[in-house]
């Protein structure tokens, strides 16, 4: 049940963008919804006529505006403002998505006893036990500030770059004595997880001191991180390192924040973190149905000072609409599959 609060949080607090930026520019809205398909619970309001209401199925919501997919003569149709307030109409629920997870990102780590720095601490132990002061060139102390070229602020950022690169041998720049110094072709270990080999980071990173500015600092990065993580995950997956196992929907996110709560409240925190740029990211993509399809009509009309014909853009989106809807229905029978 926390889980689905967390879900449906989450798509509220994406359609609450699109509504509020909406309603700034005095655009005409009909439903505000929550989920989708038959409606569980509605109200209308005798102020404004917009109608709430809360869907069977929760896989997303929708705020249904005048003129939105349709020509109407309506001065407050959506197609009626000027397409710059459009603009900030559709990105808005990315926007407040991407938002809320910077800033709940900004409250855990403001919650961490330690803020892992980019400076080698401690290598792991060689095979007798013994000390090791150094591995494939790195040194206790050295500073990593980029790994093959991906800059590195934090020890956060320091693990995933070597999780994500470190199947091969990677360049890893180091400052060493206030030198700058790349040490070429550092190999570490690597595990397989989901039939996915991963790099692994085998040594231990000095914590920082916990100062306003300090967890401003990492508070940013690991945002830009996750971010980055989302971007590349999707680069990965159509490349093809990702197997079509990695893909979830609504019911596999659902289980995996179900598990993230009992392991402990910081696992299901950032996890929500992950899932709320996950959702402002991937709709900002300019694929049909998306947010990010509409702002791609909406900066053709920009460049050519003309909108494309309504009926045509309602068309691309209906069809985008019926795909999306086809390809989440194949992955959450492979979800609920897995789930047995």
């Amino acid at each position: 049940m926390l889980a689905l609060l967390i879900f449906g949080f989450l798509i509220f607090i994406h359609e609450g963008g699109h509504y509020i930026a909406a309603r700034i520019f005095k655009v005409k809205i009909h439903e505000f919804a929550i989920g989708m398909g038959p409606k569980l619970l509605k109200k209308v309001s005798p102020k404004t006529g917009i109608m709430y209401s809360l869907r069977a199925f929760p896989i997303g919501g929708f705020v249904s505006m005048e003129g939105e997919d349709e020509d109407s003569k309506d001065e407050n149709a959506f197609r009626s403002k000027p397409v710059w307030q459009r603009i900030i109409i559709t990105a808005a629920g990315a926007a407040m998505n991407i938002f809320i997870g910077i800033l709940v990102m900004g409250i855990l780590v403001s919650t961490m006893e330690r803020l892992p720095s980019n400076v080698v601490a401690q290598f792991a132990a060689g095979e007798d036990g013994a000390v090791v002061t150094e591995y494939e060139g790195l040194m206790l102390g050295d500073r990593i500030v980029s790994i093959d070229g991906a800059s590195t602020h934090t020890g956060t950022e320091v693990s995933y770059e070597i999780m994500r690169r470190g199947v091969e041998p990677v360049d890893v720049t180091v400052v060493r004595d206030g030198e700058r110094i790349k040490v070429r072709g550092v190999e570490f270990p690597t595990f397989v997880e989901m039939n996915t080999r991963f790099g692994q980071m085998n040594f231990k990173v000095l914590p920082e001191a916990k100062k306003p500015l300090t967890v401003l600092k990492h508070a940013y990065f690991n945002s830009v991180n996750t971010i980055k993580m989302i971007w590349e995950s999707l680069i990965d997956l159509i490349r093809g390192r990702y197997g079509v196992e990695s893909v979830s929907g609504p019911v596999g996110v659902t289980k995996a924040l179900g598990e993230a709560a009992k392991e402990g409240g910081t696992n299901l925190v950032y996890l929500a973190v992950v899932i709320s740029m996950n959702l402002g990211v991937m709709n900002l993509l300019p694929l049909p149905a998306l947010d990010g399809g509409r702002l791609l009509f909406q900066f053709i009309e920009l460049i050519r000072r003309k909108p494309i014909r309504a009926e045509i853009e309602g068309y691309v989106h209906f069809a985008g609409l019926v795909l999306l809807m086809i390809l989440m229905v194949v992955i959450a029978v492979k979800d609920v599959i897995g789930l047995f």
